[in-house]
């Protein structure tokens, strides 16, 4: 034991303390610890492609999760409101872990993607959500999120049509329109937050 009361052998702090009070085990993230304040705060300050984007206003993950299921929406009208939910959520994980972009991941390798499902498992679990989603609507999500990519990399990010056309794809959906303006970290989480409780009343 240090004078400060402090255990040297209990090894490296592994857990983040957040605003509503919880404190979330990194490496064994539980649905108890889990609560959509903390990630609609998160993912309100987290921004995309590491900032490098057009605007008064970094382009959150968190408007990109709306955008994302704005455009779930209208490829899926038909989808139940729990597959909706989950699109909402697909990056919520980055609200500890921040939004590293697809070549960093790539350079870290698998045991950075191990990391991050376990937590989006945790999630999905506080939420009602099955750990795992279906292999059919997990790739639906990842089309509508390489449409907003393109979208996003087109108007905010500085790519060509044809050099976004080769990373996501050419979308045949129609502009997705003020979703890909940047808003203020105040507006997009209090919209972040309605789309969710109107998601868990339905």
């Amino acid at each position: 034991m240090t004078a400060d009361g402090i255990g040297r052998d209990e090894g490296p702090r592994a857990w983040q303390r957040m605003l509503s009070g919880r404190r979330l085990d990194l490496l064994n993230p539980q649905p108890g610890d889990i609560a959509i304040e903390d990630i609609a705060h998160g993912l309100a300050r987290v921004a995309r492609w590491n900032g490098q984007t057009v605007g008064d206003h970094a382009y959150s993950v968190a408007q990109h999760a709306l955008l994302v299921e704005s455009i779930m929406r209208a490829r899926a009208p038909a989808w139940p409101r729990r597959w909706l939910l989950a699109t909402l959520l697909h990056d919520a994980p980055e609200y500890v872990i921040g939004d590293l972009i697809s070549p960093f991941k790539q350079a870290i390798g698998f045991d950075y993607k191990a990391f991050e499902l376990r937590l989006l498992e945790a999630i999905h679990r506080r939420f009602g959500l099955p750990a795992a989603l279906p292999a059919e609507i997990a790739a639906e999500i990842k089309a509508a999120d390489r449409i907003a990519a393109y979208y996003e990399a087109t108007r905010l990010a500085g790519f060509d049509a044809d050099e976004a056309e080769r990373y996501f794809g050419s979308p045949a959906e129609s502009d997705p329109g003020s979703l890909v303006e940047p808003w203020p970290v105040a507006v997009v989480q209090k919209v972040f937050l309605e789309r969710f409780e109107a998601l868990m009343k339905a």
